[in-house]
């Protein structure tokens, strides 16, 4: 056999009296409560885009278990929670995965790296399960912040990272769980984790037990405390703009931390000009009749006014109050009373986002609203005018702004 290269590849590299099975079962099943929060919130979020809707897949081919049932729209802060989650547990996860990578580091450089077609397999699942990992952490964090490096499409690339994800990390369960179950029941990972650092010892077995440990220069329940404090501080770094409000401020390292109202793309982005909202602006509204109406007429008929949470993929949201016509008196009147769904057309020239299908549910919640006015005052170019979209729990993207058409179907 080839002997082991210098360096991390022998086992005398590896120093740290902290290692063994036991540190690696506790972070092991810390990892696993958060990254299953991630993953279901993640999935969910894909779920509210209605991609089973005509219009809405942003992903192709989709899978079925996020299109199997419909989108509640209500409560109206439910995705703005959901999103809150997703991003915020997301964020805490990155300090208990870096302590988790370091504690079975030197599995990574066994050496020979391949001793079976098993352990073949094995790595091969670890290899994808860290890469997808780590892609996911990277472009989340830099969606989060409105830092678009990459040159492809985030939605895609993050769903199908996630679909990889999920699968080598429940290929990676199906190996590990009996090894940390094994832990537990030895009392290897509560024991450990109780001792101060004068009674911090290297485990008594295990792959990852340093064959000559250093003496320790901090303990257990130490390295977890830290790992813990900087999974706090990463979330409250961030929070605050998901909870909104006076906390807004708080969220030191969110780009939403000031400004009021966040807007993600401004009329000029989107291309609208005005003389595409201006007096000659007309909604066409398409059903068993077909209406043409100016903003006048839009604000001459009954309106509706509720406060409702508009909460955005990236994590943020906001509560603020709306005005409008209820697109359910719209449907009647283009003679369709019970739609099945609605198909709208933004005014912005291009993008993906500037169409979007509606469920009849959603259509017939009394708080949906084809909002001309937001807090008291007219919307203004950068939040939608002359009219914009806004219905309870619907992703923000979906609340499309500056509606140029509605289509009523039965």
């Amino acid at each position: 056999m080839i002997p082991a290269p210098p360096g991390p590849f022998r086992p005398g590299f590896w120093r740290s009296p902290l290692r063994g099975p036991g540190l690696t079962a506790a972070l092991g099943s810390i990892l696993l409560v958060l990254v299953t929060i991630v993953a279901v919130t993640g999935f969910l979020s894909h779920a509210a885009y209605q991609p089973d809707l005509g219009g809405n897949a942003l992903v192709r081919p989709d899978l079925p278990f996020t299109t199997f049932f419909g989108w509640p729209s209500g409560p109206s802060w439910l995705y703005a929670l959901n999103q809150g989650l997703h991003v915020n547990v997301g964020l805490a996860v990155i300090p208990v995965v870096l302590a988790k990578l370091w504690s079975v580091i030197p599995r990574l450089f066994v050496w020979p790296p391949v001793r079976s077609a098993s352990d073949a397999l094995e790595r091969t699942t670890v290899a994808l399960l860290v890469a997808s990992t780590g892609f996911l952490l990277a472009t989340g964090v830099a969606n989060i912040q409105n830092w678009y490096v990459f040159r492809f499409d985030f939605v895609r690339a993050h769903y199908y990272a996630a679909v990889v994800f999920v699968a080598a990390l429940a290929a990676h369960l199906v190996v590990k769980v009996p090894v940390a179950l094994r832990a537990y029941r030895s009392r290897v990972v509560l024991a450990p984790l109780r001792a101060g650092l004068a009674e911090t010892r290297s485990e008594p077995e295990g792959d990852v037990v340093a064959p000559a440990p250093d003496p320790p220069t901090i303990s257990r329940r130490g390295l977890l405390a830290a790992v813990g404090a900087g999974s706090v501080a990463l979330a409250v770094a961030n929070a605050g703009t998901s909870v909104g409000g006076p906390l807004r401020p708080t969220a030191f390292l969110g780009p939403r931390r000031s400004g009021g109202f966040p807007v993600n793309k401004t009329a000029t982005a989107a291309r609208i000009t005005p003389a595409m909202v201006g007096p000659s602006y007309r909604l066409l509204v398409a059903g068993e009749q077909e209406l043409s109406l100016s903003r006048a007429d839009l604000l001459a008929l009954p309106q509706a006014t509720h406060t409702l949470t508009l909460g955005c993929v990236e994590g943020w949201s906001t509560r603020q109050t709306w005005s409008g016509v209820p697109l359910a008196d719209l449907a009647r009147r283009a003679g369709v009373p019970a739609p099945s769904e609605v198909f709208i057309e933004s005014m912005q020239p291009a993008g993906v986002l500037r169409q979007v299908t509606l469920s009849g549910g959603q259509v017939a919640d009394a708080r949906s609203l084809l909002a001309l006015q937001v807090g008291g005052k007219d919307l203004t170019p950068d939040h939608g005018y002359p009219a914009r979209i806004i219905v309870p729990s619907l992703p923000g993207v979906h609340n499309t702004k500056w509606v140029g058409r509605l289509e009523f179907r039965a």
